[in-house]
């Protein structure tokens, strides 16, 4: 089931206004698409908040639109911890639509007894899918991955009807040898234990010249 997002309209535009709007817990956001008249909103940041966390992309407005909507864009504050403004594109139940979905590592990995290191590669990838069926993240299971191993986008599970628009050879996971630490002062003279020779200076029996 979608998230319902509480939508009135935003009348009076500008920066100004955009801020004293957010100080009152709001988020500006518009809505496009369908070929219909775009239209700017106000939405609370609670219910935005929720349905961020809930790894919601379709969503359902209600209030001053009624239709159903795909979060297409989020515009962040410079930290990454303030939502600025949302793009939202009206979409139908069976339309497909473009997105870019997180990868989720789960389980153990055999490659690690045997001396492997596991590396997430690609955590996200991009894929067509009807809008009702948009999964929130895809799930990878590492359990009979083994020395050497690797999961690459075509292996990945998709919901029916779904299509990989990434690469299909792009490695996911893989487990590899650990790359080996280099010996802290080895590349520094004398580090052995020998010393170090001096340039321009006297071998050992040379007499100091001169007269």
């Amino acid at each position: 089931m979608a998230d319902t997002l509480n939508v009135a309209l935003r009348e009076q535009l500008g920066t100004n206004r955009t801020r004293q709007l957010r100080r009152t817990g709001q988020v500006p956001a518009i809505l496009y698409g369908h070929g219909e008249k775009s239209v700017n909103l106000s939405i609370s940041i609670a219910e935005v908040n929720s349905a961020i966390r809930r790894g919601s992309k379709v969503v359902d407005i209600r209030g001053a639109v009624s239709d159903s909507a795909l979060i297409r864009d989020i515009q962040w504050d410079a930290f990454g911890s303030t939502i600025l403004h949302l793009d939202l594109t009206r979409v139908s139940a069976d339309e497909k639509v473009h997105v870019t979905v997180p990868v989720e590592l789960r389980g153990e990995a055999p490659g690690v007894r045997e001396g492997g290191v596991v590396e997430h590669v690609t955590h996200e990838i991009e894929i067509e899918c009807a809008a009702n069926a948009l999964p929130e993240k895809l799930v990878v299971s590492v359990n009979e991955l083994h020395m050497g191993q690797s999961v690459v986008a075509s292996d990945l599970e998709l919901p029916e009807g779904a299509s990989l628009l990434s690469d299909a050879d792009a490695v996911i996971v893989h487990v590899v040898e650990p790359v080996p630490e280099e010996t802290e002062g080895a590349d520094v003279p004398g580090a052995d234990g020998t010393e170090p020779e001096v340039i321009g200076g006297r071998k050992e029996g040379e007499e100091e010249g001169g007269e």
